[in-house]
């Protein structure tokens, strides 16, 4: 069971620049300039929380700060970040079960979610498409066809999990998440009561990162295959499903500048069009929190600032990338 929730988490994981986070087991994790906090409800019913101070790749090393690349960079982090939370809360929300798991098991279970993840939205669409085009046919009209099919299973899969109560438990800190957020960006106090009036959907959600991803990756693996094509003669499934999977960090970047792009221009008619599908998709991958769970997502965002809380009270801000 805990290794179910992972996957639900992991999926939706993805790169934060100001203020964002992510859902996790039982909990919320915040993450913003200089640190992130997880904050957790524990078998007792306690908020137990973690702080970890952070500074990103492309703070250390300003080299990497260049559009495109920022953007692989920081979906590494923020996965690397999601894993560590991951773990961290499986082992408070479930500690008899944590400390009777075995660690290979564990590395096993994560390898086998990443492995279903690569064959669910990137080897099953290639080998319908295959089936059904020539392996030779015009890139952009095989990546239509593949993107299509991804984008189904996208939608087949969320509405699947989101029977379940382990995924509408999650999707409640989802929603709690957003919402402390909203909150945050206008300035009012961090309590459940000033979340009232505020939706559960983002525009900067990472379900609106992953649908702006599967859209560029239509472009993008046109591109690579049409190179391909022409520099080695050939392509079949079997390159198309490496050089896709190589070059996924690239797609990501993309993905990233457009998100990031999106905050900075609210009004363009073209970002709205690209970001909406995202808003749509969060009515299944959010849900309304209870006040609790609101604690625990305020409870996480005030612990990642800590006393830096202060010179941002009662202030607007934009936070360029939520979880």
């Amino acid at each position: 069971m805990i290794y179910i929730k992972k996957l639900y988490s992991l999926l939706l994981m993805k790169s934060s620049i100001l203020v964002g986070g992510q859902a996790v087991i039982e909990g919320v994790m915040m993450r913003v300039p200089g640190a992130y906090a997880t904050s957790v409800i524990d078998k007792n019913g306690e908020i137990k929380t973690q702080v970890e101070n952070f500074q990103p790749i492309i703070e250390r090393k300003p080299q990497f700060n260049v559009p495109i690349v920022r953007g692989a960079v920081g979906l590494y982090e923020a996965m690397k970040i999601g894993f560590k939370t991951l773990q961290w809360s499986s082992d408070i929300a479930y500690e008899e079960e944590s400390q009777s798991s075995n660690k290979f098991l564990d590395f096993l279970m994560t390898a086998l979610a990443i492995l279903f993840s690569i064959s669910l939205f990137i080897i099953l669409p290639l080998a319908i498409t295959t089936f059904f085009f020539e392996k030779s046919q015009m890139p952009i009209y095989f990546n239509l066809l593949s993107g299509g099919i991804r984008i189904i299973i996208f939608l087949i899969y969320l509405f699947l999990i989101s029977l379940t109560n382990d995924a509408k438990r999650l999707f409640q800190f989802h929603g709690a998440e957003h919402k402390a957020i909203y909150v945050f960006e206008n300035g009012l106090d961090l309590i459940p009561s000033s979340a009232t009036n505020f939706p559960t959907q983002h525009p900067r959600c990472g379900t609106s990162f992953m649908f702006i991803i599967m859209i560029v990756a239509i472009l993008t693996f046109s591109f690579i295959d049409y190179a391909f094509q022409n520099i080695f003669g050939f392509i079949n499934i079997y390159s198309r499903i490496i050089t896709h999977i190589i070059f996924i960090p690239l797609v990501s970047g993309f993905g990233y500048e457009i998100l990031k792009l999106s905050a900075k221009e609210s009004g363009n008619i073209i970002l709205k069009i690209l970001t909406k599908p995202g808003i749509w998709l969060q009515h299944i991958t959010t849900k309304q929190p209870s006040d609790e769970q609101l604690s625990v997502a305020f409870m996480a965002l005030k612990s990642a600032f800590g006393d830096r809380l202060e010179k941002y009270k009662g202030k607007k801000h934009i936070a360029d990338a939520i979880g």
